[in-house]
């Protein structure tokens, strides 16, 4: 069983963003943290999922019985209703919809934020991080 908690921070006048990523995997813990083309935190939160799918996938993890955490309700709600109104988020969805297809046990739910600090301290890292980079 793999559990995967993820989490997106943007500057929104700069419009930079990035993400957070704990996974764990038989009692160890990978933390990960990624820049996003998202400009908006809302976009960043479906990018970072669909990071984590990816990377998943790209792993040869399809086959694991995986729950993604996220506190973002609008990536949930979304993938309920499988439905975008945003065009931004739209493009992401089918995406997640697609990557989702490849894995035959996997749960994503939501979390409240204070059950999220890992990846959001991480997602805030690689702000930090990007940020500097475009100083």
């Amino acid at each position: 069983m793999i559990k995967i908690f993820i989490d997106a921070a943007t500057h929104q006048s700069k419009a930079l963003s990035a993400g957070g990523m704990v996974l764990i995997k038989d009692n160890k813990q990978e933390q990960i943290h990624q820049p996003l083309s998202a400009s908006t935190n809302n976009e960043a939160e479906f990018e970072m999922l669909v990071f984590a799918l990816t990377h998943l996938r790209n792993q040869s993890l399809t086959n694991e019985i995986i729950f993604i955490y996220t506190d973002s309700k609008i990536v949930i709600e979304s993938l309920q209703k499988k439905y975008a109104k945003d065009p931004r988020f739209s493009k992401h969805l089918a995406t997640i919809l697609e990557l989702s297809s490849q894995f035959p046990t996997l749960f994503i739910e939501w979390i409240d934020e204070k059950d999220n600090k890992g990846a959001d301290n991480l997602a805030r890292q690689g702000l930090q991080k990007a940020l500097k980079s475009h100083s």
